[in-house]
């Protein structure tokens, strides 16, 4: 390529506060206790940040089932149901909690509603591991799941009061579409005291609409399996701008590229730094290219670490 691309790099991107906290959750672990320590799921959905932590010694598992008795154990970012910990004590694991504090918030909304006698709409996405741990805060029958508009609009409720609660993933624009279909539709229903979608999740979706406005396409950095990172895409497609998730610079199309002048690019929450630096750097080897920090939303927001792992 001849011409000089533009990389316009969104502010916000990358870890949010709740994946980083994770992350060092796992590092001082096993600085603490040694290796090795177990984790139950993808700690956050990033294969390179999985991958680092096996070579320092974390053992990833699907269930607590293989865990030797005695084990230490780490639930991952996205939160568990209540029986989680309720099994590791049963078989003597030494547990450490890895959910990020907002998904907690959201397991405390339900917790608080169930007691008040309200039936739980949870607005997200069926199969993450987010909207399992948060239907296992309350009995099954106790909890509806809403995916979408359709969904809304069908849903039959109970005779009792309701409430609604939501992932902390999704994307914005779409679930207060849902929710004005469950408030049309359901009058009294329960709101959350303060919106549930986390302020990583609406400050890089705002991102991503800024950059549409100035970029031809857009590449988003994550994981198929990322929730926040398949946002990013939607969002950046509804903004009628060319879209790509990649997981790293090996996916990227050159000749794809070759067609733009202004790319965009932007991070999910669990995708780490070092790849955004990678995806740059290839940009460089590949094409004539001048960097472009857009302007943004400068996070500061940090979660305390467990009590046990602060002076490691």
């Amino acid at each position: 390529m001849s011409k000089t691309i533009d990389l316009i790099l969104a502010t916000p991107r990358g870890f949010c506060a709740g994946v980083d906290r994770a992350v060092q959750i796992v590092e001082r672990a096993l600085v603490q206790y040694g290796a090795p320590v177990y984790i139950r799921h993808e700690i956050v959905h990033n294969r390179r940040v999985v991958e680092r932590l096996q070579g320092l010694g974390a053992i990833f598992v699907d269930e607590l089932e293989p865990i030797p008795e005695g084990s230490r154990v780490i639930f991952s970012a996205h939160g568990v149901a209540q029986s989680v910990p309720q099994e590791a004590k049963a078989r003597g694991l030494h547990w450490l909690d890895a959910t990020c504090p907002l998904v907690s918030k959201v397991h405390i909304e339900a917790a608080r509603h169930f007691e008040a006698g309200r039936h739980i709409f949870l607005i997200g996405h069926a199969g993450h591991p987010e909207v399992i741990g948060t239907m296992g805060q309350v009995p099954p029958n106790a909890m509806s799941l809403i995916e979408t508009l359709a969904d809304a609009e069908a849903i039959t409720a109970p005779d009792m009061p309701l409430a609604y609660i939501t992932q902390t993933t999704l994307s914005v624009d779409d679930t207060t579409a849902i929710i004005a279909v469950l408030q049309r539709r359901f009058p009294a229903i329960a709101a959350p005291h303060k919106e549930d979608i986390c302020y990583a999740t609406t400050n890089r979706q705002t991102a991503v609409r800024a950059l549409a406005e100035v970029a031809d396409m857009i590449l988003v950095i994550g994981a198929q399996n990322s929730s926040n990172s398949q946002r990013l895409v939607e969002v950046a497609l509804d903004s009628d701008c060319p879209a790509h998730l990649i997981a790293d610079a090996g996916d990227i199309d050159w000749q794809m590229i070759s067609a733009y002048d202004k790319i965009g690019l932007t991070a999910g929450a669990s995708a780490p730094e070092e790849i955004v630096d990678e995806v740059v750097a290839s940009f460089k080897q590949h094409t004539q290219v001048r960097i472009i920090a857009m302007e943004g939303m400068r996070e500061r927001v940090t979660f305390k670490l467990p009590l046990e792992l602060r002076d490691v």
